[in-house]
C-alpha cells in the first residue's frame, strides 16, 4: 500500500490559503509522487478546497463529531463532512485530547461515525513526555489503540498515527531506533486486535516531521506515511516531504 501523507492546517487558514492547495496540484501534476497526498484544512475552507483542487487533490476534515446530526451546537457531523467533499478526517489529535478533554472511547465513536459516513478516518494516538520518561510510552499507546480503533476497522478506509505529543510543533523528534520500535508495538497490537487488517493498516508518523527529516523518517519500517502539522501550510514545504516518500517492498 502507497504512504499516505496528511496535512493537518490546524486552525491556520483563510481563502487566501487556497492559493497553496492551487499550487500543490500544480506540483503534483508535474512531479506524481509515490504516496498517496491529503490535505486537512479548517472546515470553513473544505468545500472551497475541494472546488479548487477539482479531484486532483483528496481534501480531509480535522474533526467529526460522532452523532449524524443534532443539537451539538458548534459541532460537524462526519455525514456533513462527506457533503462538503471530504474524503477523510483526522481523530483524536492529541490536542483534541488535551484541549477538549477527549477519551478513547469518544476517539472510537468518531472514528466509528467516519467509517459510517464513507470517511477514511486518521485516529491519532501517541504518549507524553512524562509518560515517555517513565517508561509507559508503549503501555499508553497500547491501551490507546485499544480503547480508540473500532472493532472491525478496514485498511482501506482507517489509518493509525504516531504523534508523540512532546514532539509535535516543538522543533524535536524521536531518535529513528524510538519510531522503530514504536510503530513495531503498533502494528503488533493493530494485528493482534484486527488481524490481516491490522497487519497491512498504514501507520504514520506526527511530530515535527519536515522536509529535513521526512526521507528518514518515512524509510523506517512500519512507518506508512505522515502526518504534517506546520509544514503542510506552505505548498513548497509539503511537496518536499511527500516527495520523500518512496515505494516499499
Amino acid at each position: 500500500m502507497r504512504a499516505l501523507i496528511a496535512g493537518n492546517w490546524k486552525m491556520n487558514g483563510t481563502a487566501a490559503a487556497l492559493a497553496e492547495i492551487t499550487r500543490l496540484i500544480e506540483i503534483v501534476a508535474e512531479r506524481p509522487p509515490a504516496a498517496d497526498v491529503l490535505v486537512c484544512p479548517p472546515a470553513t475552507l473544505i468545500t472551497r478546497a475541494v472546488a479548487a483542487a477539482g479531484g486532483r487533490l483528496p481534501i480531509g476534515g480535522q474533526d467529526c463529531h460522532a452523532e449524524v446530526s443534532g443539537a451539538y451546537t458548534g459541532d460537524i457531523s462526519a455525514e456533513m463532512l462527506k457533503d462538503a467533499g471530504a474524503s477523510a478526517v483526522i481523530v483524536g489529535h492529541s490536542e483534541r485530547r488535551q484541549y477538549h478533554g477527549e477519551t478513547d472511547a469518544q476517539v472510537a465513536a468518531k472514528a466509528a461515525a467516519a467509517h459510517r459516513a464513507g470517511l477514511m478516518a486518521i485516529i491519532c494516538v501517541g504518549e507524553s513526555e512524562a509518560q515517555r520518561d517513565a517508561g509507559q510510552a508503549l503501555s499508553v499507546v497500547g491501551t490507546q489503540i485499544a480503547g480508540s480503533v473500532p472493532a472491525g476497522s478496514k485498511a482501506a478506509t482507517t489509518a493509525v498515527a504516531y504523534e508523540p505529543i512532546w514532539a509535535i510543533g516543538t522543533g524535536r523528534t524521536p531518535t529513528l531506533a524510538e519510531i522503530a520500535e514504536m510503530h513495531a508495538h503498533i502494528r503488533q497490537t493493530l494485528s493482534e486486535r484486527l488481524g490481516a487488517e491490522g497487519a497491512k493498516m498504514r501507520i504514520l508518523y506526527g511530530g515535527s516531521v519536515k522536509p529535513s527529516n521526512a526521507a528518514e523518517i518515512l524509510a523506517v519500517a512500519d512507518v506508512g506515511g505522515a502526518l504534517v502539522g506546520g509544514a503542510s501550510l506552505k505548498a513548497s514545504d509539503f511537496s518536499l516531504i511527500f516527495s520523500a516518500a518512496a515505494p516499499k517492498a
